[in-house]
């Protein structure tokens, strides 16, 4: 079997005193050129999430794991004020597919100074809509393969940003599970084809390998719609022993107090990619932090720097959350040796 993932590490995305200098040569340079200019700068987002969503809320005393609280919070820490001297404009493609095309509209329309995507799907649609304006996603897969960026180390163009993870994620959640869930026979996988890199391949091989180290048969449940939840994940209710993966997927993550639900109806240990998931009374998770490495580069380039010059950056640190009061719930016991590896257990 492979080596056990470890739950905080490190990931040298680019090396980490170049990243310093590059970030330190831009604003001792750019400081005094653009920063104190009277013109109001505007910031534009756009999320599959309802803007009612707890993560996209603008206080972050209502949701600490707020993403546009974490934006504003990390902004003002480097000098942006919203309302003073940058205004921010959000908009959802939460309600069908039409919605996107509207939403980005309104936004370029706008004129604004950067737009911060949050999938690879919002992405892919704000280029084709832009080559001009600066792109950041705060969370792509497979950027250079997406066509996104002609490198990671350079990425060109008027687009950069964050990956949240790597193809051999597949094969740690699948450890992890089974670690949680030792007599597991089979091993469901919930994804969207449409929202998921690759349609999922791009986790499937890593997880599918680990699987046949580990004697545990794969299974698929693909869905495209709320309606196909219960199904996919009630199947795996019943012998032989099952668990679930959640893969990176935008959809999953708009409705995953719905996803979360119906795992806990069936009985079905399932992990997920995000903390957010946990928030909703998920069993365990394992993947990095994300809110607040946005308003880097945000910063960056309202202070003149160009998007194509700013490294796409890695995830620098994973985490494994486990709430044990669900584990109970569900008849787990999770070994010690597990527990003692989580970076934070719920109660």
């Amino acid at each position: 079997m492979s080596e056990r993932p470890a739950p905080a590490r490190v990931v040298p995305a680019l090396a980490r005193r170049d990243f310093i200098r590059l970030v330190g040569a831009t604003v001792a340079g750019l400081f005094a050129l653009d920063a104190t200019s009277d013109r109001m700068r505007i910031v534009a987002s756009i999320t599959a999430l309802a803007l009612d969503d707890e993560l996209t809320r603008r206080n972050m005393s209502e949701s600490s794991n707020s993403r546009l609280g974490a934006l504003i919070a990390g902004l003002r820490q480097r000098g942006w004020v919203e309302g003073v001297n940058y205004r921010l404009e959000v908009r959802s493609t939460f309600g069908g597919p039409d919605k996107l095309q509207t939403a980005i509209a309104e936004l370029i329309d706008l004129k604004p100074d950067v737009i911060l995507t949050g999938s690879t799907v919002e992405t892919a649609a704000v280029m084709a809509a832009t080559r001009t304006i600066p792109i950041v996603f705060a969370t792509s897969n497979d950027p250079v393969g997406n066509g996104f960026v002609e490198s990671l180390a350079h990425p060109g163009g008027n687009v950069t940003g964050f990956t949240s993870s790597t193809p051999d994620m597949g094969g740690k959640w699948l450890q992890l599970i089974k670690e949680a869930v030792p007599d597991v026979q089979r091993i469901g996988v919930l994804f969207n084809p449409a929202s998921t890199p690759r349609a999922g391949r791009y986790y499937l091989d890593s997880l599918e390998q680990e699987a046949a180290t580990s004697g545990v048969a794969v299974e698929l449940a693909p869905i495209s719609a709320v309606a196909e939840i219960d199904g996919a994940i009630g199947r795996f209710a019943d012998p032989p022993k099952a668990a679930m993966i959640s893969l990176v997927d935008s959809f999953l993550v708009v409705i995953r107090k719905a996803v979360v639900e119906t795992a806990a109806r069936h009985r079905v240990p399932m992990i997920y990619p995000f903390h957010y998931f946990m928030d909703s009374g998920g069993l365990m998770s394992y993947g990095p932090t994300l809110e607040v490495r946005s308003a880097d580069y945000v910063d960056l380039i309202l202070r003149g720097t160009k998007a194509g010059d700013l490294p796409v950056q890695s995830p620098r640190k994973y985490e494994l959350l486990i709430n044990r009061t669900v584990a109970s719930t569900l008849g787990l016991k999770i070994p010690y040796t597990l527990l003692a590896r989580a970076d934070e257990i719920r109660e």
